[in-house]
């Protein structure tokens, strides 16, 4: 396996840090009880049918997350969210604090070896909003964005991984895939990208397994 010469990234949960990770802040922003949302979806499959559902593809991402937002609305005594208002109502108000500081570490010394570096996003703009967005100085970094808010595909389409490949201009064995979730990973697989897994149960470990497939040296 030859070393990657692009680093292609999902957005939500492996450059971003996951709503599962920050439920206790999101109790408290929301007024909820401490301890009240379990739903852990990747961190623990067992506790989140709806995840479980997702993956057996009985509903989108996009469903899942729109069902959830709809359930914390409801629970905040609030009607009508959508996963946009989910995203402001509990992320901090500085698009940079929803960044985890390792990944702009690792991003920082991709680019300083020579990487191209892509984004292959599912619902970038559709949950954080254009606004938000053009205030995230991180995705300044990056080779190329693709978003199916605007492309219309979603991973694990053969088609997104296509798109990617051709905006990242490199062959697909030339890439190093990474997300959170199973089936993306395994749509990169047959799309012939190298991947790795990001667990949201090992997160040091993610990010060493990545830094070693891309041999970067990170102080």
């Amino acid at each position: 396996m030859i070393t990657p010469r692009g680093l292609l990234l999902d957005f939500g949960g492996v450059i971003s840090v996951s709503l599962f990770e920050r439920h206790r802040e999101t109790e408290a922003a929301l007024g909820l009880r401490a301890g009240s949302l379990g739903w852990l979806g990747p961190i623990a499959p067992e506790t989140d049918a709806l995840w479980q559902a997702m993956q057996r593809e009985e509903l989108t991402e996009r469903e899942y997350w729109a069902r959830r937002a709809a359930e914390l609305g409801t629970a905040a005594g609030e009607s009508g969210w959508d996963v946009q208002t989910l995203m402001q109502r509990v992320r901090q108000s500085d698009p940079a604090a929803v960044v985890r500081p390792e990944m702009r570490q690792l991003i920082a010394a991709a680019r300083t070896q020579g990487l191209r570096l892509g984004i292959l996003s599912n619902d970038l703009q559709l949950f954080y909003g254009a606004e938000f967005l053009a205030r995230m100085a991180v995705t300044e970094q990056f080779d190329a964005v693709i978003d199916a808010t605007h492309t219309g595909v979603l991973k694990p389409d053969a088609r997104a991984y296509a798109h990617a490949v051709e905006q990242m201009r490199l062959a697909a064995g030339e890439i190093l895939f990474v997300d959170d979730q199973f089936r993306n990973i395994a749509g990169a697989v047959r799309a012939g990208m190298q991947t790795q897994q990001f667990e949201l149960r090992d997160i040091p470990g993610s990010f060493a397994a990545i830094r070693a497939r891309l041999r970067l040296a990170i102080a």
